[in-house]
């Protein structure tokens, strides 16, 4: 396994982002999809009210609404992601040390991580918009009219609105009808809505990413040995990802909030009105809606990813030797 500071070569890194980038959204989907109805509807109670409600309504499809954008879109910015960072990292170590080889300070790795957080911001906006609002677009129920009986213990009966009335169909019909939509109606601002809160939210939970990862690999690394086994990089992976969504949690309730906002009449102006308005209407511990769904999903994510990325780039060294 190579060092998490270091790599063999930018290609590998691309490459190997793209596997588990898949990996992560393949895993972790579903409890995406409840997390963001929880962070942007209210009347949720709960997790579980949420994923009850959500399967009772939609059924199973339900929680893979928009899944195939991500699908389509993960091996690209995770690609950029890895690619970014190894790229920042190579460069200041050959700026500081005189070598792109040398042992990365902690300091090198936190700003390339950063700096692959603030890139990434670029191309997950607008897949994150048309995410965000397909989570969001419950299907809507069709109204029910209740027939009354006579009795004392009578039970009134319920049967179908009779027809003539059709139900409205859902507003947008799948991710690029969904992008094409919001830029027609809004134009290009509408697909970059809530961008700056996510430049926050990737700039420092990546940096906190990276760092973490990196630092867990050497205090779980055996005595003897240059890198940790297997079962470390599962632990370094897991608790990495939970520390930056810990990080990004706050940024990333704010960053859903505006990105759903933007239908229908606006209720924020911006990110700071956004985060005094929720704050003011259901207090601070609104910012830490989704927080133990994040983490949960986090944890196992970051595992998958890790040891997918470690194990790529394993077999590329054996390939380019």
């Amino acid at each position: 396994m190579s060092r998490p500071g270091c790599a063999p070569s930018r290609g590998c890194y691309c490459h190997s982002g793209g596997q588990l980038g898949v990996c992560g959204v393949a895993v972790g989907y579903p409890l995406d999809t409840v997390k963001v109805r929880i962070q942007t509807e209210p009347r949720y109670t709960g997790i579980w009210h949420c994923v009850w409600d959500t399967y009772r309504r939609e059924r199973v499809w339900g929680f893979y609404r928009g899944l195939s954008l991500p699908v389509c879109t993960v091996s690209l910015v995770s690609s950029l992601s890895f690619g970014t960072y190894r790229h920042c990292l190579s460069h200041i170590c050959r700026f500081r040390y005189g070598s792109a080889d040398a042992k990365p300070a902690k300091t090198d790795i936190t700003l390339s991580g950063f700096a692959s957080g603030l890139v990434r911001v670029f191309l997950t906006s607008p897949t994150e918009v048309a995410k965000v609002r397909l989570q969001t677009q419950t299907q809507p129920q069709p109204q029910q009219r209740r027939l009354s009986t006579s009795g004392p213990s009578a039970v009134p009966s319920v049967c179908p609105a009779p027809p003539g009335r059709p139900v409205p169909g859902p507003k947008y019909h799948g991710p690029l009808h969904c992008l094409a939509t919001v830029a027609r109606e809004e134009g290009l601002r509408g697909l970059y809505r809530g961008s700056s809160a996510l430049l926050f939210r990737d700039g420092h939970s990546f940096a906190t990413y990276f760092l973490s990862y990196a630092l867990l690999c050497e205090w779980l690394t055996p005595a003897g040995h240059s890198q940790p086994d297997v079962l470390g990089v599962l632990v370094a992976g897991g608790c990495a990802g939970v520390l930056a969504w810990a990080v990004a949690t706050p940024m990333d309730v704010i960053k859903s909030r505006l990105q759903v906002d933007g239908q229908g009449q606006r209720r924020y102006r911006g990110l700071l009105h956004c985060m005094a308005a929720s704050v003011r209407e259901e207090g601070p511990r609104v910012l830490f809606k989704g927080l133990t769904l994040n983490c949960c999903r986090a944890f196992p994510v970051n595992m998958a990813v890790f040891v997918t990325y470690e194990a790529v780039l394993r077999l590329a060294r054996g390939l380019l030797t």
